[in-house]
């Protein structure tokens, strides 16, 4: 910008003063005042835009190298995959055709069909709880009923009938 020293400033004062008159000059300081700080505020905006804009450019960028560095990880993942396949496949292939191929393997290269469904059996009549016993145990839950004398009787010290 341009460089005003305190000298200039006063040149340009004592000049407005004569111009512009001492009535009108603090009216005219002020609007002078306030178009500069619109200036400089104007100023600030476009910088500040063409800030974003920059960094916006450069967070393109980096997107794009990110992606391309993915695209290149997930390229090479699928690539080993299918070798890593291929070559199970192909092992495979081998040791099925050395398993048919022997008569007494006792059917290794057949398949053997799956056992049928055998509901598991249930004594429907016992009613069971959802409680395991062992944590019934553990925790001093009784699983017997007893009736009231019962209990009085099994406690009762020895020697009082």
């Amino acid at each position: 910008m341009i460089d005003f020293g305190f000298d200039k400033l006063a040149l340009i004062g004592a000049v407005a003063l004569i111009v512009i008159g001492p009535e009108k000059l603090p009216r005219v300081a002020r609007t002078v005042g306030h178009l500069f700080g619109k200036a400089q505020r104007y100023v600030a905006d476009v910088k500040a835009e063409v800030n974003r804009s920059i960094e916006l450019e450069e967070l393109k960028k980096m997107k794009t190298q990110f992606e391309d560095a993915a695209r290149d990880v997930q390229g090479s993942v699928e690539r080993e995959v299918r070798e890593a396949s291929a070559a199970f496949e192909s092992d495979w292939r081998e040791a099925a055709a050395g398993l048919d191929g022997d008569a007494g393997t006792a059917g290794f290269g057949t398949p053997r069909p799956p056992p049928a469904y055998r509901p598991p059996k249930k004594n429907w009549r016992l009613k069971r709880g959802a409680t395991p016993q062992w944590y019934k145990q553990r925790h001093g839950v009784r699983t017997r009923a007893q009736s009231g004398a019962a209990r009085v009787a099994r406690f009762r010290p020895p020697g009082i009938r």
